[in-house]
């Protein structure tokens, strides 16, 4: 019987007599694995949830791929923060620099821009994926799609839900390239973890990433000002040591909170604090370019008549969104005092009440444990079993770190399992029915 959501079988008499691989999850991380090992000699199957691979890679690219960073190895690797060490292990065999000649031998150039971040020069992600996948079923990667992991038969058959029913296959090894759990329409729903930690796998629980965070507007301001960017900004904090910190950078109001680049950059800081203080306090900073001496000078000139939001506007150019979070966030008495108007303007406080849900959030931190695998990302519980990418306990803020660090987990899961299955000799099995 032909099925059309799965490419490249086998008929079912075949028998098997090399050493098979099962990668199962097909986004970056996964198809890198099925890539590096074919390309070592062995047989692979790849095996996608959804009805196509690489979903979340696509969206990820909607505005334009950000496939990795022009900064200094050096620099890169410290972007991983209390994972870099790990991370680090993986970049020494392929880098950003790596990863953009392999782009360029699927026939996809890659600059960069004036922010550090690398694109293809189409920007467009869906020409390297359709490449890529054409180059795996070229070189013999058996790709079957709309099979959902379930786990293991207790002699080790994996198990999939298929639209025809379940579907057991006996491979020689296996690379797990689950995802984690943002974005679970696109396939990465988390689900594994409870599957894992049935097999005695410690898992640090999924957390949100690169994500916004809820602030307790009032109706009045979230109805006014939700979707507006408030640029320039600076926000001042205090990092995981206690240091303060200060970056600028811009965001966007929401409904709820705020969300954005320089939100994400330091989500991780502030989703930690929310966890051990309850909320998270951050000062905005409205008018970086100005300092308070200046603000109070000019904001104590005499009004004429005009409004307070007039005279913010033509004495300090604060407008639209930025003069809202004033009226929202500083005590009355403050708006009226030039002093304390200026001081709210160059550090206003906002309180973070939450993340945002997982499921909204660009990325996740949490996953398999790096003390559950050894140092070829080998499952110490199960072996023969490899895990990559983003189901992995670490993070990475946006700018093409995450990306560049879920290819090369998977390129060293994928040379990992086939270094192991070449010290096993091969089984000599029936190929299981496909229905």
């Amino acid at each position: 019987m032909n099925r059309p959501d799965v490419q490249h079988e086998r008929p079912a008499e075949e028998a098997r007599t090399a050493a098979t691989l099962a990668v199962v999850g097909g986004g970056p991380a996964g198809l890198m694995a099925a890539e590096t090992a074919r390309a070592a000699g062995i047989e692979v199957d790849l095996y996608e949830g959804m009805g196509s691979a690489g979903r979340k890679f696509l969206l990820a690219g909607k505005g334009g791929l950000n496939l990795t960073h022009g900064e200094p190895f050096e620099a890169f690797v410290a972007r991983y923060a209390g994972r870099s060490a790990e991370v680090r292990r993986w970049l020494q065999d392929f880098d950003a620099d790596a990863l953009r000649a392999w782009a360029r031998g699927l026939g996809v150039d890659t600059f960069v821009g004036s922010s550090g971040r690398v694109f293809p020069s189409d920007l467009k992600a869906a020409p390297l994926l359709r490449g890529w996948l054409r180059r795996l079923r070229e070189r013999g990667v058996r790709i079957h799609v709309h099979h959902r992991w379930q786990g293991w038969d207790a002699d080790g058959t994996l198990r999939f839900a298929t639209p025809a029913g379940e579907h057991r296959v006996r491979a020689d090894a296996t690379v797990l390239a689950l995802g984690g759990a943002s974005w679970p329409e696109l396939g990465a729903d988390g689900g594994w973890t409870s599957i894992l930690e049935a097999q005695g796998v410690p898992v640090a629980p999924l957390l949100p990433s690169n994500c916004g965070f809820d602030a307790g507007w009032s109706a009045r301001f979230a109805e006014r000002h939700a979707g507006a960017p408030v640029k320039p900004v600076a926000i001042a904090w205090t990092d995981r040591d206690g240091r303060p910190r200060c970056r600028q950078g811009e965001f966007v109001v929401t409904a709820n909170g705020v969300e954005g680049s320089l939100i994400y950059a330091l989500s991780a800081a502030l989703r930690d604090a929310i966890a051990a203080h309850g909320e998270a306090e951050i000062l905005l900073d409205l008018a970086p370019d100005r300092d308070v001496a200046w603000l109070a000078q000019a904001l104590a000139r005499p009004r004429h008549g005009r409004t307070l939001s007039e005279h913010l506007r033509r004495t300090a150019g604060i407008v639209g969104v930025r003069a809202g979070l004033l009226y929202e966030l500083l005590p009355k008495d403050a708006l009226a005092d030039a002093a304390a108007l200026a001081a709210g303007i160059k550090a206003l406080p906002l309180t973070l009440l939450r993340t945002r849900p997982i499921a909204e959030a660009i990325s996740s931190a949490g996953g398999v444990r790096f003390d559950a695998l050894d140092a070829r990302l080998m499952l110490r519980a199960r072996p023969g079993t490899f895990c990559a990418g983003e189901m992995l306990d670490w993070e990475a803020p946006t700018g093409g770190y995450l990306l560049t660090a879920c290819f090369a987990s998977g390129r060293v899961a994928g040379a990992a399992a086939a270094a192991w299955l070449r010290t096993r000799p091969p089984r000599a099995v029936a190929a299981t029915p496909k229905d």
